[in-house]
């Protein structure tokens, strides 16, 4: 159940209580016996079948919860059969109704799905309803070995999948002069009465098998060539559907679905961009977070916990080796603040990355003391432009009180500073506002003191990171390193703000919160595991934002400058009252 305000890994927070599905869906006895009625009240008035047709046609849901089964051999010995009535719960309906979406708009579609949601099943009783009520459809599947495609008497398969729902039907609903045996043959089934197929292909083939109305590719994180699919399939298929677990960063799969836009039922959706449906395991009624727990210490008993955070929690980076910053030590410091009910007082900071060339992307992230207040990103290709937006930022969200505000000052950014000294000279730059430069490839700050403070075995800044940008980013993991363990650890504060567990303690102010209701928040929550540790020639620390080809983490970045202030000489203000005590005591 998803209750008000829980942190949803769809990439929202839910605003609404949902009731749950009920779980099981149905009673199999009763589910049977209603469809046992239905038919008979059909068969008794053939009349009706014509308009029982022309309303499945327009109505795939209510076609599979009427007439569809599903198999799952796991029931096998129990009081519940092999094959049951398929009842599609709340986010396998919304999925059909997507993938519907998707042909209506002529946009492609990806689907990022945990394990065991049913996706197949469901993209499955697409192609059914297709290949009868819609005349001439030709629907194509893949998937990246052809043995999962079709494998006759395999229900693993795709194919056997389709089979099985198309034998389970009422005579009345298939075509005219369709023969189970005739038409549905290794990866190919034909309507004899409108000439619609369904044809199947399997690796390197995917797409080359003819044009389609919609083609399903079925695992498409996991192809081994994933861009010469592409390349047969752009020309091919008028739709696409990707449906996946998640693989890795920086593949196709990660990048289609990072460039997309996610779909919600009776919202409008931007033309021309792939539409994203996501299946987490939190969408399945019978999966409770009892559930989730014992499968991952399970996984980690096995030493299996990457598999688990990849295939159930769709950690796109649990296989990435060297990982800054795990996504699980992420999650950790989601509302942190509300559940440590921590001061989030203090001093202000904001920082600026400036897109560089391309399609990249300007932003900035302000917080205050350990909490993480607002985020920005915009496109903007003018730096006077961009460095007016920022300064608004940071003075908005400051107030009255000083700001110091960071920007990338490599490159393009020295723009930035131009624009401010101009705001400055003309009296337009706010009070509070002060402008510092950020190089990421300078040398550490404090290159001789420890990395780990107090600890003498600990390395020196100067010999273990190779720049600015890799000290930022280390010190950044060690925040939510912190964090993931004051949570984890139930530690609790102590005098001073000190808070401490069993061989735990950390200062507060070391602590990283990121609230779930700030926009672009859960972007900022992928790109913070996307960055990479590798080695200079010098054995020291270096930093690689994009490994395998992925965009640059720009709100990760920003985050990272703004939770890293540099220090810079600040000129000392003599004030007037200071001048006057000076001449008094030269009196005296």
């Amino acid at each position: 159940m998803v209750y008000r305000g829980e942190v949803h890994s769809r990439g929202a927070v839910v605003l609404l209580d949902r009731a749950p599905d009920p779980w099981p869906p149905c009673d199999v006895i009763d589910e049977l016996a209603a469809r046992q009625q239905r038919l008979v009240r059909l068969r008794r008035n053939p009349g009706l079948w014509p308009g029982a047709r022309e309303y499945y046609r327009t109505r795939p849901v209510a076609f599979a919860r009427h007439w569809c089964f599903t198999y799952d051999p796991r029931n096998a010995g129990s009081d519940t059969p092999a094959t049951l009535p398929l009842v599609p719960f709340r986010r396998q309906r919304e999925l059909i109704r997507f993938v519907y979406s998707c042909l209506e708009d002529r946009v492609s579609g990806l689907v990022e799905k945990s394990r065991d949601m049913g996706a197949t099943w469901c993209a499955c009783v697409c192609s059914a309803h297709l290949f009868l009520f819609w005349p001439g459809a030709s629907v194509g599947w893949g998937s990246r070995k052809a043995g999962l495609v079709d494998r006759i008497g395999d229900p693993d398969s795709i194919f056997e999948k389709i089979r099985i729902l198309l034998r389970n039907l009422p005579r009345e609903l298939l075509p005219v002069g369709f023969s189970l045996s005739e038409h549905m043959s290794q990866f190919r089934i034909v309507n004899p009465e409108t000439r619609a197929t369904i044809v199947g292909e399997g690796g390197d083939d995917i797409g080359r098998g003819g044009r389609s109305l919609i083609y399903f590719k079925d695992e498409s994180a996991h192809y081994e060539h994933p861009e010469s699919i592409e390349a047969a399939l752009s020309d091919n298929a008028l739709v696409q559907i990707d449906i996946s677990s998640v693989n890795g960063l920086g593949n196709v799969f990660h990048r289609r679905r990072e460039s997309g836009v996610e779909w919600t039922p009776d919202a409008p959706t931007p033309p021309g961009r792939t539409r994203i449906f996501v299946m987490d395991w939190r969408d399945h009624p019978a999966k409770t977070a009892e559930w989730h727990e014992a499968r991952r210490q399970k996984a980690e008993a096995e030493g299996l916990l990457h598999v688990f955070a990849q295939e159930v929690d769709r950690d796109y980076s649990a296989a990435v080796q060297g990982v800054v910053i795990p996504a699980e030590w992420v999650r950790s410091a989601i509302d942190v603040h509300e559940r440590l009910s921590l001061r989030c007082d203090g001093g202000w900071c904001s920082a600026l990355d400036v897109a560089d060339e391309g399609g990249d992307t300007n932003a900035q992230a302000t917080r205050r003391g350990v909490l993480l207040r607002a985020l920005d990103e915009w496109g903007e290709r003018d730096t006077g432009l961009t460095a007016r937006r920022a300064v608004r930022n940071a003075s908005t969200a400051a107030g009255a009180q000083p700001i110091q505000l960071q920007y990338d000052c490599v490159g393009v950014g020295a723009g930035v500073k131009a624009e401010t000294n101009r705001l400055a000279d003309d009296g337009l730059l706010p009070r509070g506002v002060r402008l510092v430069p950020w190089n990421a490839g300078e040398a550490p700050q404090d290159a001789d003191r420890p990395v780990i403070p107090g600890d003498r075995d600990s390395p020196l800044w100067g010999d273990f990171a190779a720049n600015l940008k890799a000290q930022g980013w280390w010190s950044l993991r060690r925040r939510f390193e912190l964090t993931h363990s004051a949570v984890t650890l139930d530690a609790r504060r102590g005098e001073g703000g000190v808070w401490r567990a069993d061989g735990f303690s950390c200062v507060e102010d070391d602590l990283i919160s990121l609230p779930s209701g700030l926009p672009l928040i859960w972007r900022l929550v992928k790109e913070l595991s996307q960055p990479t540790m590798t080695q200079s020639t010098r054995l020291k620390l270096l930093i690689e934002k994009t490994p395998d080809g992925s965009r640059s983490p720009n709100l990760a970045d920003a985050l990272m400058m703004c939770y890293f202030p540099v220090r810079v000489a600040t000129p000392m203000v003599v004030t007037s009252s200071i001048l006057r005590r000076a001449a008094t005591e030269r009196r005296r």
